[in-house]
């Protein structure tokens, strides 16, 4: 692995000493800058987007060009997967992502398949040794997967939900057929995670956008337990390095002490969670990455000077933060905002690095 000149993101990871607090952003590379939108428009689609590596691996580097994150995470789809397993992904105007074919019966389950990540999704991998290449150690690049659970409610439902109630019916009604739904995507998660980490991806993240929809006992039960099953199948030493890993719950705030419990280098927060209350409760277990309120970035560079102020002097001193959004960057984000916040962590943060 080529030597990285800065490696902030990851030593902060793994709670090694840093200068200041590295920043990225969920969904940094896309559709708020006006050239993703021109690459977009090239592409076509989406989709036509995701599964060309060269303009992936451009748009994965536009970021880093105007912004100085300490990392780089890879262009993609948390859907990839279950596209690959033969649901038909596509996305409708406006609509999000919906399936061609959605999950409606144990038959349907027990045809899905775990699709080898250099075959079905080689395009994924041909992106990531490009990225990788093109980056030239400049920072480390995140690969990612959506988790188990979070694929398995897209498959269910067909599309998003505000209910998930087909999806949780078949977990209450059938819940040995939806063990070994989860058990599947594990299996694919673990193995697409691994040929990441294989082609060059230095730090690995798993996104349980849906985990939060479920009561602690389902999520314990349905989610949690498959993002351990993902963890305890990856390989995360490379060359004598270790590739860290971060778990994000979207809406899991109640349940972090089990989160830091599964083997994760680092837990993602939401917004709604007080760091300050989240680094008492999971001590020296796990790192903390976030969790600026996305909707911060509208307001004037005095007001995102504070808020990352207030979040930098909440977590305190000492490494193990990587500062980042709650969720993902909106859509008709002023770049010039991303900027205020990028370089105000930097300069704000040095003083917790002394």
């Amino acid at each position: 692995m080529s030597e990285l000149k800065n490696d902030r993101f990851i030593r902060a990871l793994l709670k090694q000493p840093v200068d200041k607090t590295p920043v990225w952003m969920m969904r940094q590379a896309g559709r708020y800058l006006p050239e993703y939108k021109a690459i977009r428009a090239e592409a076509g689609s989406f989709m036509d987007l995701c599964t060309n590596p060269e303009l992936a691996c451009e748009v994965t580097l536009q970021p880093l060009e105007r912004f100085d994150f300490d990392a780089a995470i890879l262009f993609s789809d948390i859907l990839t997967i279950p596209d690959a397993m033969g649901l038909g992904l596509y996305f409708a105007e406006g609509e999000g992502p919906k399936f061609k074919s959605p999950i409606r019966t144990a038959a349907d389950i027990n045809k899905l398949f775990i699709p080898d990540p250099e075959q079905e999704l080689k395009y994924v991998m041909d992106a990531v040794r490009l990225i990788r290449k093109n980056l030239q150690g400049r920072v480390p690049l995140i690969g990612f997967s959506g988790s188990p659970w979070t694929l398995a409610t897209y498959m269910v439902e067909g599309s998003s939900s505000k209910t998930f109630s087909k999806v949780k019916g078949l977990m209450f009604e059938q819940p040995k057929l939806m063990h070994k739904m989860l058990d599947k995507l594990a299996q694919s998660v673990a193995s697409y995670l691994n040929a990441q980490i294989a082609a060059g991806a230095q730090a690995v993240m798993l996104f349980d956008t849906w985990g939060g929809a479920l009561g602690t006992e389902e999520y314990l039960e349905f989610s949690l337990r498959y993002a351990q099953q993902v963890r305890s199948l990856l390989k995360t030493d490379v060359d004598g390095k270790k590739v860290p890993t971060v778990l994000f719950t979207k809406g899991g705030g109640q349940w972090l002490e089990s989160m830091a419990g599964i083997g994760y280098d680092a837990l993602g927060l939401d917004w709604q969670t007080d760091i300050h209350h989240a680094r008492m409760r999971v001590g020296s277990k796990v790192a903390l990455q976030g969790n600026m309120d996305p909707i911060t970035l509208y307001a004037n560079s005095e007001v995102i000077r504070e808020k990352v102020g207030s979040i930098l002097n909440k977590y305190g001193s000492g490494t193990g933060h990587v500062f980042n959004l709650g969720h993902g960057i909106l859509p008709d984000m002023n770049p010039e905002h991303v900027k205020v916040m990028v370089d105000a962590v930097h300069e704000l943060s040095e003083q917790y690095h002394k």
